[in-house]
């Protein structure tokens, strides 16, 4: 079942178009990322999802309502965590989780939420006292209080450390696992990788791709890396010649092949032939970095080469 549905949605400011033509539909229970360079219309896009944004042009429907002519309604199953956000210094963390969850019918255990987000030892601390790892922890257990059917995350683990970030993903899994639709924002390659089913990238206000991680990364040009140093001297041309080979290039002794999966099992059969030793053999699969530079690069190009 769709659950958020964007259609040919347009925004701009100053008469520049920041989100120009972004269409997408997520499905309800699935983690939806939306990446892209800054400035790409990313927040623009979901600022119009929680309603905090009027387009100048499309649709967007949550659950089948508008979320700016029906944001009362709205707002009582989607949560919100924004990418800028701020409460009165004084306030405490307990008094912030209380007030927001009074907010809902039937919010969640706020209690379980601190503890699970790494606040409950600072239930008495003052908001203008905590780090902005904090700040950002207690503004995800504020999205999450009033029990939402969706929930939009804008640069979710911004500022947390290692172990802090990957604490929030498991959090997040197991808020999908209960039912819950998720939009998630984000820089971190890693995380989108992780945590994502579907994944939109957005490139000068466009849709650049959509996909699941494993099809975006399966997009790129060169999806595994392979380098070697070969015990003896090998013809460049006969790398050239294998199966889905897209380069081969020399450091010092090393070669460095981009090709597929297909080109690793082609490259080790053509040494054995030769009966060479690769040494210091390594194969690096793709990453969704090496997707996401590949897909902003080519619409960059694209772009001012049609303003040319």
């Amino acid at each position: 079942m769709t659950i958020i549905e964007v259609s040919g949605l347009r925004k701009a400011y100053g008469g520049r178009p920041v989100v120009d033509g972004v269409s997408f539909a997520v499905q309800e229970g699935e983690i939806f990322g939306i990446l892209g360079p800054n400035g790409a219309g990313k927040t623009t896009t979901v600022e119009c999802v929680e309603g905090l944004r009027v387009p100048d042009a499309g649709t967007v429907r949550v659950a089948g309502l508008d979320p700016v002519s029906d944001h009362a309604q709205v707002t009582r199953f989607l949560g919100a965590q924004l990418q800028e956000s701020e409460l009165q210094a004084k306030l405490t963390v307990r008094e912030a989780l209380e007030l927001y969850s009074a907010f809902y019918p039937r919010p969640a255990d706020w209690r379980s939420l601190a503890d699970r987000l790494g606040l409950a030892d600072r239930l008495a601390t003052r908001f203008g006292k905590l780090s902005g790892g904090q700040k950002q922890r207690l503004f995800i257990a504020l999205a999450l209080i009033g029990n939402p059917r969706v929930v939009v995350l804008d640069e979710l683990t911004t500022g947390l450390d290692p172990r802090a970030r990957r604490d929030t993903w498991k959090l997040i899994q197991e808020v999908r696992d209960g039912g819950v639709t998720v939009l998630l924002v984000t820089h971190f390659m890693e995380e989108a990788q992780q945590l994502c089913d579907r994944v939109a990238v957005i490139n000068a206000g466009r849709i650049a791709a959509l996909d699941t991680p494993v099809g975006l990364i399966g997009r790129t040009a060169n999806s595994t890396v392979i380098s070697f140093t070969p015990s003896r001297p090998l013809d460049d041309g006969e790398l050239t010649m294998l199966p889905a080979v897209t380069s081969v290039e020399r450091k010092g002794d090393r070669l460095v092949i981009n090709g597929t999966d297909e080109t690793v099992n082609a490259v080790i059969s053509l040494l054995a032939r030769h009966q060479i030793t690769a040494r210091q053999l390594r194969v690096a699969d793709a990453t969704l970095d090496d997707a996401f530079l590949d897909l902003t690069t080519d619409l960059t190009t694209d772009l001012t080469e049609q303003e040319d």
